[in-house]
This record gives C-alpha cells, structure tokens and sequence, in this order.
C-alpha cells in the first residue's frame, strides 16, 4: 500500500466483489492490546490478566481474550473488504487454539458466496498465527455496499495503558522476600497515617509500632473501620511525646525505620536530628514511578533542606546515590538541576552544578555519573537533549534529579504526582535509622510503598554491620 492510499479508506461494492475474492491483515498481540481490551469490555478473566493463575492453568500463561482475533475479522471487513458502508448480519466462529502474548496473527477474509437479490455476501473466515496453525475459523455474513465510498482515514489519538495497580506491585517488589522490620508509627491519628502502617504490615513489609495517644488512635482506627489487633501502642500524650518516644525506639534498637503520621514534619525532624544525626547532612528523596517515564525517578531533595548550600548538596547526592545502590542501580545518572544548561554567575544552581561535577571528576563523589547544570526538559527528554546538542551519557535518562531548592524539588515532585499519575514513595535518608516521611495528604498507598523502600533500606543497614 502506498503513502497516499493509507491516507485514504476506499471500499469494494457488491458489483466489484467476485468469488474467491480474498483480503488479509495480520496483528501481533503485545500485553497492553490484552489490557485494553479487558478494560474496554469488562472481562477481566484471570486467564488474560493475572499472571501468577495463568501459570496454572491449562495454557501455562497469560493468553489473548479469543473475541480480540475475531474483532480483526471485523476490522477487515469494515475497513478493506468490502470496507466503508459494510453492514454485519451475522457470524458464526470456531476457536481452535489460543492466542499468546508475541503472536503474530493473519487474518483472511474470502468471498464465498453472492446474493444479487439482496446484496449479501457470505465470507469465509480464518486466522492463523505465525507457525501457520489455525487459531479461528468460520463465516461471516454482510450487507455489502452499493455505492462507492472512499474517505480520508481518521488518525486515532495514542491510547496509553496506565495500570497502576501493577506499578504499585513493583514498587513493593524493592523488597521481595525480606522480612518484616520494626517501624515506629509517630502519631498515627487520621484514616491515612493509620492505614497505611496496617497496610505495609499485611503485605509482609513492617511491624508497626503505633505511638501515640492511645484513644486517639482507637478512635480513629474504629472510625475508619481498621483493625488493631496484634498492633502494639505506646501510649503518649501528644505529638510532641510521640516524635520523642518514637526515636527514642530507634535509639535502643526496638525499632528500625520511623513513619511520619499525622504531624508536622518539623515536629518529628526536631527530635530526629537531636537523637538520630549521623555526620551526613539528614535529606529527602522522593521516588516517583511515572508512567510516561521509562524507570523510576529519584527527586532531591524536596522536603528537608529549604536552601541547600553547596556542601549540602554533596551529602543530599551522596545519600540518593547510596539509596539508588540499595535499589540495584550500580551507576546511577544524576542530573543536578537548573533552569538553564549552561554555567552562569547569574544563576547560583548552575554554579554549584559545575563545582559538583568537577569534585566528582576528582573522586569527591563517587558511585555514580553526574551531569549538570540540566534544564528538566535535557534531563529527562533525549529529544530535548539532541535538540540543545547535549552530549551526555546522563541527559534525557536521569535516574536522579538534584533539585536547585526545596520549593522547585517539591513543585516537580507534586506536579509528577497530581498531573502525570506518578506512584511516589518518600525516605529520609542521612538518619540513624531510614525514616517514611510522606504528606499529611498522602494516600495509604503511598504510605505503604516508602514501607517497602525503607524495609529494603533496614536489610542492607543489617548486612553492612554484619
């Protein structure tokens, strides 16, 4: 077919159509046609979505719904043979073996049989996949057009399957087959900070330890229907006793990562960095899964150091580097963030992204690639990057973004979140102990991700003093 045919959708008349006449497709099943399909009708049989019951069943894997081969069947006969006017009156199928996830189907549609009295036209109909084995067979019968018709082809806009339940389950994958961890839950009192804690706790990621007012927390968990059974509370007065008790916990071992309820971060942060400081800089990454985004993001810091000073930024880049090791990157790609990309006095950020790049060139920072000063578009787009002339081996695939300030990290961090879908999890890294430090608007999903993020974190800490 030419350029200037696809541009068109021209159809065959009754008259034109001879017996024996035949037109053929072929369609290769990716995961996200399955995806679709059961979500546009519905069937959502564990046969085509769930792995884990498709691996039991009779075809051993996931395989295509059997009416996502026929409807190529009606994309012939709607499209190219007759095509444009063409009317179903009836089908009939046999389905002879199923589809899998890599086949490559040809569909071909001949005429059988004429009917001048009123216009039918019986088809026989037949799939077959790559290896030339039959997959469906059978007849269709149509109303052919009269007329001819032939129209410009309408583009359809890009269809994009979002499964977030499915990003969600490979956040928590960061720490398959770990054992729970003692978490120290401070001021759980609201639907969310409650639920979260017991979610992460039902999916094998944590024990939580509940502190605070004890009633207060009963309250809510009966409000919101929440069982604590097996949950213990150490019962304190308020938020201010429960940061204090909750790193106190830390400190004699009974816990092993912390989790901000419903409190300020500056009410917890005070009594982290008084009982739980080491000698790097405390700071904050956010790791957001967005779906337009080939690999998770790591985004720093957006929550703890408002004005990072130069010195800051070093321990901020050591700290996502050392979580992106845990995580399984072995050179992460670090892209320290600016409004422009090239080195300016009149913009401070581009001048600590120098200073930063160099220091890593002479082994002050080391574990991973730095690049910077990046505009965002530079760091995450490699369309961007080319179209600058960025030779980079970071620009346009970052694994970090080093944010200038705390105001632009969480700007990006909350507009990935809000406007792209992104699933985020937050840590506190730098601490004595990893710390869940997620906003008081934060859902229990998320909550319940940066569990696993700092059930991973608790694991490797263990190793490294093993």
């Amino acid at each position: 077919m030419t350029p200037a045919a696809t541009q068109y959708i021209e159809n065959c008349t009754f008259d034109e159509i001879q017996v024996g006449d035949c037109a053929r497709i072929a369609r290769t099943l990716r995961p996200e046609d399955i995806h679709l399909f059961a979500a546009m009708s519905g069937d959502v049989n564990p046969t085509h979505v769930d792995v884990e019951f498709a691996r039991s069943s009779q075809f051993r894997e996931v395989v295509g719904h059997s009416m996502w081969g026929s409807t190529l069947i009606s994309t012939v006969l709607g499209t190219e043979f007759p095509g444009p006017g063409t009317v179903y009156v009836s089908q009939g199928l046999n389905f002879w073996r199923p589809i899998t996830i890599g086949d490559t189907v040809t569909i071909t549609v001949t005429c059988r049989e004429k009917f001048d009295h009123n216009s039918h036209i019986i088809f026989d109909c037949l799939a077959v996949n790559q290896d030339g084995l039959k997959v469906i067979d059978g007849t269709a019968e149509v109303l052919a057009p009269s007329e001819k018709i032939k129209r410009p082809r309408m583009h359809l806009p890009d269809v994009r399957i979002n499964d977030r339940e499915l990003r969600y389950r490979h956040l928590l994958s960061v720490s398959a087959g770990l054992s729970p961890i003692p978490i120290a839950v401070v001021h759980p009192c609201d639907r969310e900070s409650l639920a979260g804690p017991i979610q992460a706790a039902q999916a094998g990621l944590v024990v939580p330890i509940l502190v605070g007012p004890e009633a207060k927390i009963r309250a809510t968990a009966e409000q919101n229907d929440l069982d604590l059974k097996g949950f213990r509370i150490v019962d304190v007065p308020h938020s201010h006793a429960a940061a204090e008790a909750a790193v106190a916990l830390c400190r004699d071992g009974s816990a092993e990562a912390l989790m901000k309820g419903s409190l300020h971060t500056d009410e917890l942060m005070t009594e982290v960095i008084r009982g739980l400081r080491t000698g790097r800089r405390i700071s904050h990454v956010f790791l957001a899964d967005v779906p337009t985004y080939p690999h998770p993001l790591m985004i720093t810091d957006a929550a703890i150091i408002i004005e990072p000073t130069l010195e800051d930024k070093v321990d901020i880049i050591k700290n996502a580097i050392e979580l992106a090791h845990m995580l399984g990157l072995e050179q992460p790609k670090v892209a320290i963030l600016s409004a422009v990309e090239t080195v300016t006095s009149k913009i401070r950020s581009t001048i600590d992204a120098a200073a930063l790049c160099k220091m890593a060139d002479r082994g002050q920072i080391q574990g991973a690639l730095l690049d910077g000063p990046l505009a965002f578009d530079n760091a995450v787009s490699l369309v961007a990057a080319k179209t600058k002339g960025i030779l980079s081996a970071v620009a346009g695939n970052a694994d970090i973004l080093v944010v200038p300030d705390l105001e632009s990290g969480n700007m990006v961090a909350k507009q990935l979140e809000y406007l792209a879908d992104a699933l985020m999890a937050g840590v506190v890294l730098g601490a004595r102990v990893p710390i869940v430090l997620t906003s008081r608007a934060d859902t229990a999903e998320t909550r319940t991700a940066s569990c696993a993020v700092v059930q991973l974190m608790a694991h490797r800490k263990r190793e490294a003093r093993a």
